[in-house]
């Protein structure tokens, strides 16, 4: 029997409170969960995840494919013991990354050929690969494979791929049927800008029957405003029992938002990505760390911030780390942003629960800086662990 459950617990309007029961215990929603790309948070112990409040974090199907290997993991117990992480582990299927690979893939109806960029050796992946691969991982949520397109792309051709999307998810759930229970599945939603083609994919995912459901095709180069109002359709036609994901995304101005709409999951790279970059998430919007108006100030990142590096470090001195490209800073930048993000939901899991969400969305936006133009981080990753997160 698998062990998994949804209880909705309250709303206010459209935005959500409910509870995900898994075999590695309770998450409550909206819920944001970090990216353990590689099988870890970069930079973050599972101690430090635990700390900073993490519930589940999202295991990537892809990498962990071609380094270690499924098989390695599972023969050494599963992910939650090869992490070193007792909590719940959502997995995504590898479709985003191998459609993030371009000239170095080929997709047909059979699945996804792609060459490793890591040592050039070719491996097709394909519904039922990626849904073994992700049993053997032992993750608690698990995906379909879809395909993900890019914006813009024609209505041909993204009537194309929702085809082909909705019978790979068919043959996502006789794979899954087939390895037995133990872990849900997620069936992806795909159908690019097109309302009608969204509806339908919604119709035709739903008619499947998952666990739950994610949104994807979402932050993929569309306008915020397209992005918005397909995540809101999206979410008022999936059943109101199931949980509901909206994959990569995002901001904390889009996390918001998107709990507007009604969505309770979200992952995002944005916390550990950008803590590498120098930018650290705040209530009053994003900051970079390496300004010279930093140089002498004795301050946290943020005052009221209750986590490990605002309770012991000032701003000067993260400033001289990150300038100095010593390795503390990655971590102590991280453990600032994860927790921002993860104290951003409890604060609106509280605001749907009294029903003050629509006050509590006021006051956010009244703070928080959407468009800090001076605050971007530079577009390299200074991660010293090599190139850039994908997720």
């Amino acid at each position: 029997m698998t062990t998994f459950a949804f209880e909705l617990l309250a709303t206010d309007g459209s935005a959500r409170r409910g509870r995900v029961t898994t075999a590695h215990g309770t998450v409550e929603t909206p819920v944001f969960m970090p990216v353990g790309t590689r099988g870890t948070v970069k930079s973050l112990s599972p101690d430090d995840l635990v700390a900073a409040g993490a519930q589940i974090v999202l295991g990537n199907t892809y990498h962990l494919m071609l380094r270690p290997g499924h098989e390695l993991v599972r023969d050494l117990g599963g992910l939650h013991r090869f992490m070193g992480w007792d909590r719940a582990i959502l997995t995504d299927s590898g479709g985003f990354q191998v459609f993030s690979l371009a000239k170095l893939r080929k997709i047909d109806e059979e699945g996804a050929r792609f060459r490793s960029p890591i040592d050039g050796a070719e491996h097709l992946l394909t519904p039922e690969r990626s849904i073994e691969i992700q049993h053997a991982l032992g993750a608690d949520i698990i995906h379909v494979l879809d395909e993900c397109l890019a914006y813009p792309a024609t209505r041909e051709e993204t009537a194309a791929s929702l085809a082909l999307t909705m019978r790979w998810a068919q043959r996502s759930r006789d794979a899954h049927d087939g390895l037995g229970a133990g872990r849900a599945l997620f069936g992806i939603v795909q159908g690019g800008s097109f309302t009608d083609l969204r509806e339908r994919a919604v119709a035709e995912t739903v008619a499947l029957g998952f666990d739950g459901y994610a949104i994807g095709g979402m932050a993929v180069g569309e306008p915020k405003p397209i992005m918005y109002d397909l995540i809101a359709l999206s979410a008022s036609e999936l059943p109101r029992e199931r949980p509901r994901y909206v994959m990569g995304v995002g901001k904390p101005d889009d996390l918001v938002e998107c709990v507007t709409r009604g969505v309770d999951m979200f992952d995002c790279v944005l916390p550990t990505r950008n803590a590498r970059n120098g930018q650290c998430f705040t209530a009053d919007g994003p900051l970079a760390i390496k300004h010279a108006r930093f140089v002498r100030d004795p301050g946290p990142i943020e005052d009221g911030c209750d986590c490990y590096t605002c309770a012991r470090f000032s701003r000067a001195y993260l400033r001289h780390l990150y300038l100095a490209d010593e390795l503390l800073v990655y971590r102590l930048l991280t453990l600032h942003n994860v927790r921002f993000f993860l104290r951003l939901m409890e604060t609106m899991r509280e605001a749907v629960t009294t029903r003050t969400f629509g006050a509590w969305k006021a006051r956010f936006f009244e703070r928080y800086k959407v468009h800090s133009g001076s605050e971007r981080p530079p577009k390299q990753d200074r991660s010293p662990t090599g190139g850039p997160e994908l997720k």
